[in-house]
């Protein structure tokens, strides 16, 4: 076998290669360090000498100092459909802002005249995702952007309430503002809170929470003749109970009447209407019989219908065979006077001898009348025609109890201590 002896020529030459693959390692390190040349891959158009922090300082000058807040945060959930939506600027102003539904319909909003805030100008729907994308711009003109999504609340997690009187309307003197929830409220304090009743002739207004779900408002006395009243929601927002928001905001107004009073006396069969205070009209009646008396107490008139059907049997009256002890489909101009079933109604089946007379009606206040209700001068049309929502009867001298408060809109039965010790404020 050949033995080869490397020569001292040959072990130069590996030297010498050697020296120039370590160089060469060391040149492309040098090309990736952040100190490169002009020519290096990072290093373009900047000296040997240039640091990261006036690299960043650069790209801060070419940045808008507009800065640009929408509320809700993104990824929201339960926000308003009244008040959330709001888009802001800072040390600059808005130039453009859209806000989109889920199927692309943009949302109809209002920018303020220095261009600082835009909100929407109609309320949003619930359980809707929307979308906004707002841009500003800087005193140099240089632009900011900001983009946001939020889901508003739910039916599950929000309530209203459904409140009477309608907004505009005249009624009588005797008509609370009644308000009933669609869900049950735990934090009273808050949402009665969120309730203002007010009226002009300054009376003091106190709410009342007959349960969960009903608040009744009131003062002392019957409203001032005359007066307005006005109803302000503003329960957008306001936890109703755990995790469940109100979503109502809004203002409402309506005017008290004439002052009109009618006292039912059982025990004389007669209505004795007095307006303002003095007497204008006195009507012959039948009241509940002995078996089915009328509630004693101050009733308002909640609802009119110049002809209504009446079956016992939605009441409680029946016969042996669950039927109805009576159904009368066409009683005319009858007046709600309670949720359980009290009327003031016309009646053409009893003879024209009842009234004055007789007590004959399970319950119901009955004044003379005609079947089809069209005959003005009967008693019956007369005091229909006279007489508003809201308007007080007030029954006595029967063999029944005074009817609840919470039966009908007749919280008058409560003295004022009593009303006002059910408040939550």
């Amino acid at each position: 076998m050949e033995k080869r002896v490397m020569t001292d020529s040959k072990r130069r030459r590996g030297l010498v290669a050697a020296s120039a693959l370590l160089g060469g390692v060391l040149v492309l390190t040098a090309c990736n360090d952040g100190d490169a040349t002009a020519d290096g891959a990072n290093g373009a158009g900047r000296s040997p000498d240039t640091s990261q922090a006036q690299v960043d300082e650069a790209a801060a000058q070419k940045t808008s100092k507009a800065r640009i807040e929408i509320t809700p945060k993104n990824g929201a959930i339960n926000a308003s459909i009244n008040n959330d939506a709001k888009v802001t600027v800072s040390d600059g102003t808005l130039t453009e802002v859209t806000m989109t539904a889920p199927d692309g319909t943009a949302v109809k909003g209002e920018m303020a005249a220095d261009k600082k805030s835009w909100k929407p100008s109609v309320q949003l729907e619930r359980a809707t995702t929307y979308k906004i994308a707002a841009t500003a711009q800087d005193a140099d003109g240089r632009q900011a952007h900001e983009n946001a999504s939020f889901t508003t609340v739910s039916k599950a997690n929000s309530f209203i309430g459904n409140f009477t009187p309608e907004d505009g309307s005249t009624v009588g003197v005797g008509m609370p503002v009644s308000i009933n929830f669609n869900k049950p409220i735990t934090h009273k304090k808050a949402v009665q809170a969120g309730i203002e009743v007010s009226s002009s002739s300054g009376q003091e207004v106190v709410g009342h929470w007959f349960n969960s779900q009903r608040i009744d408002f009131r003062p002392d006395q019957y409203w001032a003749e005359g007066s307005t009243v006005t109803l302000k929601l503003e329960l957008d927002g306001v936890e109703g109970s755990d995790g469940v928001f109100g979503v109502q905001q809004k203002t409402v107004t309506f005017k008290i009447g004439r002052n009109q009073v009618s006292t039912v006396d059982v025990k004389t069969k007669t209505m004795t209407v007095q307006r303002n205070g003095k007497t204008i009209k006195t009507i012959p009646i039948s009241a509940g019989s002995p078996e089915t008396p009328t509630y004693n107490g101050q009733m308002v008139i909640s609802e009119k219908f110049k002809e209504t059907r009446m079956n016992g049997a939605t009441v409680g009256f029946t016969d042996d065979d669950g039927k109805g002890e009576y159904d009368i489909k066409d009683v005319p101009h009858a007046m709600r006077l309670s949720t359980s079933g009290t009327f003031i109604h016309g009646n053409y089946w009893g003879d024209d001898s009842v009234f004055g007379n007789v007590n004959t009606s399970h319950g119901c206040v009955g004044l003379n009348d005609v079947k089809g209700a069209g005959d003005p001068n009967q008693a019956a049309a007369w005091f229909y025609d006279n007489s508003l929502i809201g308007d007080v009867v007030i029954v006595k001298n029967s063999k029944d109890k005074t009817i609840k408060p919470d039966n009908g809109l007749n919280g008058w039965n409560m003295d004022w201590a009593a009303w006002k010790a059910g408040s939550a404020l």
